[in-house]
């Protein structure tokens, strides 16, 4: 049969170290929120290197959370891109506030800093980043936005767990830092996700939002709801998948970035490509391999053609009605998105695979 290499694949630890721990969890008496899910909580935060960490049932509901801890609403801004996954867009829409789109660099596909620069006013609440395909935003520049205007940022770092800012792996920067571990994400727990703070002040607010409003460390009796939350939290079987996926995946993590690494070496100067400069101080954790074609349909003809999956995937936001009142001109994302595309990067892609891949490009180009 015909065998198409895949862009994305979830990677799944081996089922003689998956199954027991699903095993044990199921048949415990206990597999809502619970020890698990503290002790993924743990995990995450050894791996991420920030002790103030929350673990979700999404990577919606992490950005959903971060949004309602800044009491974004009717009549606020957020600054956010169009060159995203459609959450990142709905959830500010659900809070009512307006999105406003800043452009992106048409080098990177990332927001620019200088566009959103232009486009805050007295109304900005909040930027909303996206570490688009594992490639991380020029956070030295926001950084310094950030601070001259005193408005937070959230990371959108859905794509880019185990991307590296100032040496560190992403959450250890911003305001809030939002993760997603849904199916086909670098590490997977079917689905979860996670938030890291820079105030361990505001967790007990948010564990609150987390579960309807109520704080899961004081008996119901005791409890008081003050505002009213979400059902957000992470159980016990999503928790124990991902401790295991946590262990495997250095591993994983690695090859995705040595592929990364050895496609920009060996297509760097390739006629009718444009590869993507990383901004200073960041590493990206390579979930897609992006890069600029100039024909993309026949680049895609060419590399069906020999097996290789290669698309797009994401389609831009700004063009769905229920942001009508935000759209605006973006010549930077116009131009990036007519020209960028992804090839498979990730765990599965072998030596003798990506060299083959390598071939191709060559060869087509």
């Amino acid at each position: 049969g015909y065998f198409m290499i895949p862009l994305v694949k979830p990677y799944l630890a081996p089922k003689e170290e998956m199954m027991p721990a699903i095993e044990e969890i199921l048949y415990s008496g206990y597999i809502a929120e619970g020890q698990a899910v503290y002790d993924f909580e743990d995990d995450l935060k050894r791996f991420i290197g920030n002790p103030d960490l929350l673990a979700v049932n999404s990577g919606t509901a992490a950005l959903h959370i971060a949004l309602s801890l800044l009491n974004i609403g009717e009549g606020d801004e957020v600054i956010s891109t169009a060159m995203t996954a459609e959450p990142t867009n709905t959830t500010i829409a659900l809070t009512g506030a307006k999105i406003v789109w800043g452009d992106v660099d048409e080098r990177t596909g990332l927001l620019s800093p200088n566009s959103v620069r232009e486009k805050i006013t007295d109304r900005t609440k909040a930027i909303m980043l996206v570490h688009y395909a594992g490639m991380v935003c020029d956070m030295d520049e926001f950084n310094k936005i950030s601070i001259e205007y005193d408005i937070p940022i959230i990371e959108d770092a859905a794509h880019a767990f185990g991307s590296r800012y100032n040496g560190k792996v992403v959450g250890n920067n911003s305001r809030f830092t939002c993760y997603s571990f849904q199916a086909i994400k670098q590490l997977t727990t079917v689905d979860g996700g996670a938030i890291t703070f820079a105030n361990e002040s505001e967790i007990p607010f948010a564990r609150k939002l987390r579960w309807f409003g109520l704080d899961k460390k004081v008996s119901r009796l005791e409890n008081d709801i003050s505002r009213p939350g979400y059902k957000y939290g992470m159980n016990n079987v999503n928790a124990a998948i991902g401790r295991i996926q946590l262990k495997n995946y250095s591993e994983i993590l690695e090859r995705c970035i040595s592929n990364g690494r050895f496609y920009d070496t060996q297509l760097d100067g390739v006629s009718g490509i444009k590869l993507i400069p990383y901004y200073s101080n960041t590493s990206p954790s390579y979930w897609l391999y992006t890069m600029r074609v100039e024909d993309r349909d026949n680049f895609i003809k060419m590399m069906e053609s020999e097996g290789i999956a290669a698309s797009i995937l994401h389609h831009r936001s700004d063009t769905h009605s229920v942001f009508a009142q935000s759209k605006c001109e973006l010549p930077g994302l116009d131009k990036f998105y007519s020209e960028f595309i992804h090839i498979p990067c990730g765990w599965w892609i072998d030596d003798e695979t990506r060299n083959n891949i390598v071939d191709v490009i060559k060869k087509g180009c």
